[in-house]
């Protein structure tokens, strides 16, 4: 009876045992996967960048700054921002944006939805960030940053989207290097002093080319 007993009880202890170990791999495949997944997606995000910034750099004159991956706090809000452009005609903000498909959704939207059809003709969305939204955050955020430091400023923003398939006709969208020249090379609503402009840079400064 002792033996059965015995038994059983360690039945029991590997039974436990077995599925405490399933649980924990489980656990680490299902945090393998959301690491690759976030991971691509930053791949992704970043290498957009990077290709925003070398399409900028080819409208740049003299007197121009590019500043890229800037982020600040105001009023306990915090905003990044891919691309911002300083030069004597203001500050002008480019948000970015990889996103391949079809996408789906309003100017004021808070989200848009992304369709994607696979090699197999599958078709799947999922729900991304509305760039407009965002910029028109950042240029809020930014502007009230730089004019808390006493700096009157003007500052503006445009969405590059690097497929071409806005859902949208916006006037933040921007979708060519004339667009992009003509938005950062036009008088607009304030003229900044070579002093205002090493101030801004002076804040905001992280990676930071001149023309």
């Amino acid at each position: 009876m002792e033996l059965k007993w015995a038994a059983v009880v360690t039945i029991g202890i590997l039974l436990a045992v077995m599925c405490i170990l399933l649980a924990v791999v489980f656990i680490i495949w299902l945090s393998s996967l959301d690491w690759t997944w976030e991971s691509a997606s930053r791949r992704a995000g970043r290498h957009g960048e990077k290709i925003a910034a070398e399409i900028i750099r080819r409208v740049l004159r003299e007197g121009d700054y590019l500043l890229t991956n800037i982020e600040i706090t105001y009023d306990g809000r915090q905003a990044e921002m891919d691309c911002i452009v300083v030069n004597r005609f203001g500050i002008f903000i480019f948000e970015v944006k990889n996103y391949s498909g079809q996408l789906v959704g309003d100017e004021d939207d808070y989200e848009w939805q992304k369709i994607k059809i696979t090699n197999s003709g599958n078709m799947y969305a999922m729900q991304v960030k509305n760039p407009i939204r965002q910029l028109k955050r950042q240029v809020y955020l930014l502007a009230h940053y730089i004019q808390s430091h006493r700096i009157k400023v003007w500052v503006e923003g445009y969405v590059i989207l690097l497929h071409q398939n806005s859902p949208v006709n916006s006037g933040y969208i921007i979708s060519s290097l004339s667009d992009i020249d003509r938005a950062v090379h036009t008088e607009g609503k304030n003229h900044l002093r070579p002093n205002e402009i090493e101030q801004i840079i002076a804040l905001l400064q992280r990676d930071v080319d001149q023309s």
